[in-house]
């Protein structure tokens, strides 16, 4: 699929480039103008105070990309919801965390599908298992959901096998007919998860999500929608598609499946923050880029990416933030096991001293402690 405007040519052209490179590409003159409006501070999606994104909906209680998640996460005051996005057969979009679905779901019990079990590449990594790609939504409808890490949340698998996968159709309509607890509309934060892959198959995702969002009601910098992605053509993309809110993901280590060459360290540069705000308005920024964890497991020196981030006119929010002990900082851990809370909201309230536009959380209402004296609530 290629978008209105063609970007395909430049994102070819620019995808092994270095983020030097890339400056003087889509920068031209070395300034810090952004192409399609994109990346200017005041965007959509660029609020007076933090969000909370409720992360898979609220999946450190209820299995997560379950409307049942995401419904809890609307009742503890998040913000907006994340669906992570990926196809079935049919072309609808669903929520799932990746395509594989064998973690995820009840699939393994179904012996009428048990001859979809296969071997992919998936961003050059070999995975086995059940993809959503191989089901027409009528087949994954018959699936009910499991917790993904039964280790660490035992408490959530009393709800397996009681929830179905819910399409992105589903979540629309949830938010929809939802409001935030400051009575504002719920927002939905979905990601396309593996777009060159699913490029690759003919099942390409912007395309259904613009037409999606468009039928819906979401407008030109509406911002009640944000869509992100860890890749960059796929944004770029977007780009000339919809003004709707755009932010690039930012992973702690590795690259962008489409550009190899250009890590995400180097993206969460000066520079690459520049290069960024030419396509996007926002960076989601794993939460050790902003401050990253010592030898022995506590958290160091904040870095300067969201000063940088914001320098460039991009809004930043980080992830992900979760309660147990096995995810937190040793300085926030609880003496508990690795399945026991520790303190999270002081965690979040010590990434927001940076200046944080927003986090993602599991608990959202742990994150919405946190974040509550700088939203005027209570």
């Amino acid at each position: 699929m290629t978008s209105r405007n063609n970007p395909r040519p430049l994102v070819a052209a620019v995808a092994a480039l270095p983020v030097a490179a890339l400056v003087a590409v889509l920068l031209p003159g070395g300034t810090a103008a952004a192409a399609g409006g994109h990346g200017q501070p005041g965007h959509a999606g660029s609020r007076s105070e933090p969000i909370v994104i409720g992360h898979r909906g609220a999946s450190g209680y209820r299995p997560e990309h379950t409307l049942a998640s995401y419904e809890l996460a609307i009742e503890q005051c998040a913000d907006y919801l994340e669906p992570d996005l990926v196809s079935t057969a049919d072309g609808v979009l669903v929520a799932r965390h990746e395509n594989e679905i064998g973690g995820t779901t009840d699939v393994e019990d179904h012996p009428e599908f048990a001859d979809r079990r296969t071997t992919k590449v998936i961003d050059g990594a070999s995975v086995t298992g059940w993809f959503t790609e191989d089901f027409t939504y009528a087949e994954l409808s018959t699936l009910r959901a499991e917790e993904r890490i039964p280790q660490v949340r035992p408490a959530n698998t009393a709800y397996d096998g009681r929830f179905a996968i819910p399409t992105l159709q589903e979540v629309i309509d949830l938010a929809q007919a939802s409001e935030t607890c400051d009575g504002e509309p719920v927002g939905i934060y979905p990601e396309t998860k593996h777009p060159s892959y699913f490029d690759s198959i003919g099942l390409s995702l912007e395309q259904p999500l613009v037409e999606s969002l468009e039928a819906n009601g979401y407008t030109d910098e509406d911002d009640r929608v944000i869509v992100q992605s860890f890749e960059v053509g796929n944004l770029q993309e977007l780009d000339a598609l919809t003004d709707v809110t755009l932010a690039q993901l930012t992973n702690c280590s590795g690259a962008p499946a489409d550009r190899p060459g250009t890590p995400y360290a180097e993206m969460a540069t000066r520079a690459g923050l520049r290069a960024v705000a030419t396509y996007a308005d926002g960076v989601g920024l794993c939460k050790d880029l902003v401050i990253p964890r010592k030898a022995d497991g506590s958290l160091g020196r904040p870095t300067r990416v969201v000063k940088d981030a914001h320098r460039a006119g991009l809004v930043a929010h980080a992830w992900t933030f979760r309660a147990e002990n096995t995810f937190l900082p040793a300085d926030f851990r609880s003496d508990g096991g690795p399945a026991e809370h520790g303190d999270l909201v002081a965690e979040v309230r010590t990434f927001l001293r940076t200046g944080l536009d927003g986090v993602f959380s599991d608990q959202p209402d742990l994150a919405v402690q946190a974040v509550e004296g700088s939203r005027g609530r209570g």
